[in-house]
């Protein structure tokens, strides 16, 4: 992974989410996310940078349960005819997993409905 590929990808959620200053930022430690310029921007839009301490695999459990999740409940067995139809589905499934999935960890709420009560 490219420094400029992640970078693109957090301007997008930026510019979808609009999040609010302070927000915190967590990552592995890989070379694109401690990057220089990763770093600026994620200064740049008040963002708090996080990243799991070196050889602790359980900072990234929420990340990793949620690529559990999904190859568990929705790509088990599928074969895609394309990268569009793989991506298409995948996407389907994030929006299944925020918007009407309950999760016992939330009370039984969406992860949508869990942040709006935040």
């Amino acid at each position: 992974m490219e420094t400029a590929l992640v970078s693109r990808a957090l301007m997008m959620a930026i510019n979808l989410r609009q999040p609010p200053k302070g927000l915190l930022h967590h990552s592995d430690r890989g070379s694109q996310y401690a990057s220089h310029a990763y770093q600026a921007l994620l200064k740049q839009h008040g963002m708090v940078c996080s990243m799991s301490r070196k050889g602790n695999c359980w900072d990234n459990a929420p990340t990793e349960r949620f690529f559990g999740s999904l190859k568990r409940e929705w790509l088990t067995g599928n074969i895609y005819a394309t990268r569009e139809h793989a991506v298409a589905d995948v996407r389907e499934y994030i929006g299944y997993y925020k918007f009407r999935r309950l999760h016992t960890t939330l009370g039984d709420a969406t992860p949508i409905e869990f942040e709006k009560c935040a």
